[in-house]
């Protein structure tokens, strides 16, 4: 009995198929593919199996009882001429492809039936996360290549530097703000530069050593399973305290040309994060308070030392290792001292919109004890609602 097996693919993965998919391939007489430029004939190739592109035919005349199915002339047309083949061949596998539809397949499928073709479908299964990411490398290469987008393919490495930035601090936004749309949007974006550097590093003629997207991830790969022995080897850890000492400690060993304490640490980070990691620094090399009381004792002499400053150059340097004092105690009880200064500014933002909605007079005409009575209430208010 003639019998048509229909295997499904993922556009996301052309040339990939699951086992069991492979396994109907290599058990038919004939394998049929919609077009030329199928991305599986090579593969087809390789394996040494019979294949062939359906024929073009010209669309043919359809009955009453197909224009009440929807079927589209062209559709029945290469569906009719599948089922001859299967009809002369015995078992046949038709691979689909990108340009073969819903209204397609429901074409075929009714055709197989009338000519009595006995039908089995070989679904692809579950596709593994990621393969949308693969669909971005392609769309950013199409933007990039000839013909695509002009203001893409004048970017550079460098140009694109202030865009990373301020996709990254949207991120940081929308992770304050806890919507989980726009942090999938935001990581997107993020996304969407990693690509886009990586494409321009593959494609630069002028570059002493190119990289791709693959190098880029590779690379990232071998750094994750190095510096988790605890995971991909026999290390033992007791708890997230270790794992993080010996990510320092495997980071030291890869990179020994990093002989100095501070070697390694980015100064053009946010001046809060840079001093915290200075400090965590030189922490471990054994300059730290060794009570909490004492960082706060420090803070103390700060300010004293800056209410005592006799001009503005002294005042700018006191004022700094104030905030330095500051982000010792922080990170002493592991507060991040950005996040926290960032809710900080929300909180005022957040309170002086409402007094500025609540002042019954022009802001000019309210005097200090106006001011506070309206901050108190927005503070209340704002209490009361957690």
């Amino acid at each position: 009995m003639a019998r048509l097996v229909l295997v499904d693919t993922a556009d996301e993965l052309p040339g990939l198929l699951p086992l069991h998919a492979w396994s109907a391939l290599m058990s038919s007489d004939l394998v049929l593919l919609g077009t030329a430029d199928h991305p599986f004939v090579a593969h087809l190739a390789m394996a040494e199996l019979r294949y062939e592109v359906v024929a073009g035919v010209g669309a043919g005349a359809l009955s009453r009882a197909d224009l009440l199915s929807g079927l589209t002339p062209t559709d029945k047309a290469k569906a009719t001429s599948i089922v001859d083949r299967v009809r002369a061949e015995g078992e046949v596998v038709y691979l689909f492809g990108t340009g073969d539809d819903d209204g397609f397949t429901r074409t075929l499928g009714m055709e197989a039936a009338r000519a009595g073709v006995e039908t089995e479908v070989v679904y692809f299964g579950v596709r593994p996360p990621g393969t949308r990411l693969l669909d971005l490398v392609r769309t950013e290469q199409r933007l990039l290549a000839p013909g695509g987008c002009p203001w893409d393919r004048e970017q550079d490495h460098r140009s694109l530097a202030p865009y990373a930035v301020e996709e990254v601090y949207e991120l940081l936004e929308a992770i304050e703000s806890g919507d989980p749309d726009a942090i999938r949007e935001e990581l997107g974006d993020v996304l969407l530069q990693v690509v886009l550097h990586a494409q321009i590093a593959a494609q630069d003629p002028a570059a002493a050593q190119r990289f791709d997207i693959d190098d880029v991830a590779a690379g990232i790969i071998d750094k994750l399973v190095r510096r988790h022995p605890h995971v991909f080897a026999d290390a033992k850890v007791s708890g997230s305290a270790e794992v993080l000492a010996n990510w320092e400690q495997l980071k030291a060993a890869e990179k020994p040309e990093r002989s100095r304490p501070f070697d390694g640490v980015p100064a053009a980070q946010p001046a809060l994060a840079y001093v915290e990691k200075l400090q965590s620094r030189a922490a471990t090399t054994g300059f730290d308070w060794e009570l909490d009381a004492e960082a706060a004792d420090r803070i103390r002499l700060e300010l004293e030392e800056f209410l005592t400053a006799g001009d503005d150059a002294e005042r700018e340097r006191e004022i700094g290792d104030l905030l330095m004092s500051v982000v010792g105690l922080a990170r002493r009880h592991q507060v991040d001292p950005e996040m926290a200064l960032r809710g900080a500014a929300r909180r005022f933002r957040r309170r002086f919109e409402a007094v500025v909605a609540a002042a019954d007079r022009p802001l000019a005409e309210l005097d200090r004890s106006d001011w506070l009575r309206l901050w108190d209430a927005a503070k209340a208010a704002e209490q009361t609602t957690r």
